[in-house]
């Protein structure tokens, strides 16, 4: 009942190797680090060039850096890179002030990674993906085709499988994500303030994770609101919808709204 296929469409899903052998979903988290680095094809080196900040923008087609010669065409709905005029398809842009901590980083085709970006491997970064201004990734991270990383969002351990899309302001720490839209501020907490793994409560059934750190599970089609926020261990199943400024915590079944109702006061100023 709680296996990945329960969460998640894995047909067309470059990383569903990642759930072989998991009884429950959760159960991939703990193999993450490994999985990355197994499958792995870094592409950074020659980007990097022995250092972290990119000093101007280049193009990654075809697994070459090309530094000179190309122009990119903002006009369209994606950025368009053209080379004696001829279009790159597939060809994807690092632009000058991101930071690339480490070699362990593999960068997919058709994606924009903008300034002041910085990522720590092991680091995948699928096909057609946007890691906008002040993005953090801090190693671990396994984020997949048509994804959208925004700003200030801050991942770690985690894995966005594709199309997910954290536009503003999230903290995303051990959890997993399918087709999601994160509303801005959008915060998934993994630690316990009390000092011990992270337990799954569901319809009174307790779950032990034997997991420290858990954030979450989102689901496909889940949507969040602004600022909202999940306790270790949450578990949002598919179409689920959580609305601004509430606290999820444990299990909410397919096509929950979860709310908060709140009754305002109107007072006439005196002065």
């Amino acid at each position: 009942m709680f296996n990945a296929q329960d969460f998640f469409d894995l047909s067309r899903s470059p990383f569903k190797s990642l759930f072989d052998g998991t009884e429950y979903v959760w159960d991939a988290l703990k193999k993450l680090r490994q999985y990355i680095e197994d499958i792995i094809r870094p592409n950074v080196s020659d980007l990097r060039k022995g250092g972290a900040v990119t000093d101007k923008t280049m193009v990654l087609y075809n697994d070459e850096v090309i530094e000179t010669g190309f122009d990119i065409d903002l006009s369209k709905k994606r950025p368009v890179v053209r080379r004696k005029d001829r279009i790159l398809e597939g060809a994807s842009i690092i632009y000058a002030g991101a930071v690339l901590m480490d070699d362990k980083i593999s960068i997919g085709r058709g994606t924009v990674i903008e300034p002041g970006v910085l990522i720590k491997g092991p680091a995948i970064i699928g096909d057609n993906t946007e890691l906008r201004q002040g993005a953090y990734l801090r190693g671990v991270t396994l984020v997949g085709n048509g994804c959208v990383v925004g700003h200030t969002t801050e991942l770690k351990s985690c894995a966005m499988l594709g199309e997910s899309k954290a536009g503003h302001f999230a903290y995303i720490g051990d959890s997993i994500l399918g087709k999601v839209n994160l509303g801005a501020g959008t915060k998934l907490a993994n630690l316990k303030i009390v000092e011990s793994n992270v337990v799954v409560n569901i319809n009174g059934k307790k779950y032990e994770t034997g997991l420290r750190k858990f954030g979450a599970i989102l689901a496909d089609g889940v949507e969040t609101g602004c600022n909202s926020v999940t306790t270790p261990g949450t578990i949002l199943a598919r179409d689920v919808l959580l609305y601004p400024n509430v606290t999820a915590r444990g299990y909410y079944p397919p096509k929950t709204i979860i709310k908060l109702r709140q009754s305002q006061k109107q007072e006439k100023r005196i002065n």
